[in-house]
């Protein structure tokens, strides 16, 4: 226990806050997929104030499902490859990431559909209606290539459905998948997108075990996110630069974190005897321990610098109001 202490930063602890957060993600991102932000909202504050009635320790209101599950550099990639910059549209892209299902977007505005086309190389892009549609899936299929399947109705075509349930098997030591008549290899890279633009579509209730169904409707509060994004990044573009500096040293430190504790472990299990009589593991870990205090102080400047750029967008968003 000592040496642990001595090489892992205090400031780092376990908590069952966390523990609590990532349930309440997980209860997100299953059920809350097809509905708008301000319902989305209202389901996440009734489950954080029955969880406040049966002193389950939580963020309480500054919980997000952004923080708790999303990667700020991954997120930053996605914005870059055209997802729109509202905490809404990138809850839906976190959503789509932690999912087993493949995901149906109600996308009428068509910046999901934008976003995939941007974001996947290989795509392969089909609709129904396509006399190629069974041979473009049974290639994407075999070689392991996303394909997006757009502009579809209320109903899904039958034969997707072994695919959609990811129903594979193995057959001669070959990992396959009914489609249509054939049995077709089945590579794991392989991924399944699916886009409609009906706006209020009615799907049958068993739809949603087959599917990750996400809403991408355009809404208010997510234009308005969108707008304001755009405003701070024209009228302050020095906040957007270091906000984008501040996301890729955060991802570098996690990394830093990352191996130090990978050494630790190693050390203490290559160690022989007492370790406390090993000199090089006592220096290992005290180097160890240094360096995870200097990254602590550099997300303790993130955290204020984070925070500065928050107050700074919230007033350009009151003047603008």
């Amino acid at each position: 226990y000592p040496l642990c202490a001595l090489a892992v930063s205090d400031e780092r602890p376990v908590s069952t806050q966390s523990t609590w957060d990532v349930l309440l993600s997980s209860g997100i991102i299953g059920y809350f997929g097809p509905f708008t932000s301000s319902y989305r909202s209202k389901g996440t504050e009734i489950w954080i104030e029955k969880a406040a009635e049966l002193d389950i320790p939580c963020s309480g209101a500054n919980f997000s499902l952004n923080r708790t599950l999303g990667d700020p550099v991954e997120i930053r990639q996605w914005i870059i490859d055209g997802l729109p910059n509202d905490s809404f549209s990138i809850e839906n892209a976190i959503t789509k990431t932690k999912s087993r299902r493949y995901p149906l977007l109600i996308d009428p505005q068509m910046q999901g559909n934008k976003w995939i086309k941007t974001m996947e190389s290989k795509l392969q892009i089909v609709k129904l209606t396509d006399d190629d549609f069974g041979r473009k899936f049974e290639n994407s299929i075999q070689f392991g290539f996303p394909i997006l399947l757009e502009n579809v109705a209320e109903e899904l075509d039958p034969s997707l459905e072994p695919l959609l349930l990811k129903q594979t098997f193995k057959k001669a030591g070959t990992m396959v998948v009914k489609f249509g008549d054939s049995e077709i290899e089945f590579d794991e890279k392989f991924f399944l997108y699916i886009t409609t633009k009906l706006p209020n579509p009615h799907y049958m209730p068993e739809l949603s075990t087959k599917v990750l169904i996400l809403n991408f409707m355009a809404t208010p509060e997510g234009l308005e996110d969108q707008l304001l994004g755009i405003v701070v990044a024209r009228e302050r573009p020095d906040l957007e630069k270091e906000k984008n500096r501040l996301i890729v040293e955060g991802a570098e430190n996690k990394r830093q974190l990352k191996e130090i504790e990978d050494e630790i472990l190693q050390i203490l299990s290559s160690s022989q005897g007492n370790i406390l009589d090993d000199e090089s593991a006592i220096k290992a870990l005290s180097n160890s321990k240094v360096l995870s205090n200097e990254i602590a102080e550099k997300q303790k400047i993130a955290e204020e610098t984070e925070k500065e750029i928050g107050r700074s967008s919230e007033t350009a968003k009151a003047h603008r109001g």
